[in-house]
């Protein structure tokens, strides 16, 4: 067997290491997307992350669904009560890691863009919220899906860009 390296070896350490992770996250995220959060250490193999995954699904401490993986609130207090038990280093380094994922939640909770399919055509909803109420509110009428696809991806990639040239294009003077 190969020579580990890291701080996690211990299948208590990874488990509380998913646990940190997911207690971080302002929403579920994919199992895979939390593969890559959580094997930060050289110590943890995809192998036992996805043992120790299912061992906290059974044990009602993860709740695991085709959208994602969320923690439970017996999870987040276990967490709470353990974390301080994982080292320092993994800690701050998790963290790190996590910002940047953090923030690009809280922008997709924010940032709204999807379609529907009518009698009259391709109906799409752009929307960006500022976390009190609708900033800006969109539903436009397009010629079809690929076209609306289109039109979601651009919107959730600069929402705030599209919505200051709105703006900026409305208040014209001319």
């Amino acid at each position: 067997m190969e020579p580990r390296f890291g701080f996690i070896h211990e299948k208590f350490d990874i488990k509380l290491l998913i646990l940190f992770v997911l207690r971080h996250l302002p929403a579920e995220i994919d199992a895979e997307r939390l593969a890559e959060l959580v094997l930060i250490d050289g110590g943890v193999d995809y192998f036992e992350y996805k043992q120790c995954l299912a061992e906290l699904v059974n044990t009602a401490q993860v709740e695991a669904s085709e959208d994602g993986c969320s923690l439970t609130a017996k999870g987040a207090r276990n967490c709470e009560i353990l974390e301080k038990s994982l080292p320092y280093s993994v800690r701050a380094k998790a963290e790190r890691i996590l910002a940047p994922v953090v923030e690009e939640m809280r922008r997709s909770e924010l940032v709204l863009a999807n379609h529907e399919v009518g009698e009259n055509g391709v109906t799409v909803y752009l929307s960006m919220s500022d976390g009190i109420g609708n900033i800006f509110d969109l539903k436009i009428l397009v010629a079809d899906e690929t076209q609306a696809k289109t039109m979601e991806r651009s919107f959730r990639r600069d929402a705030e860009g599209i919505y200051h040239r709105f703006v900026a294009a409305l208040t014209e003077q001319k």
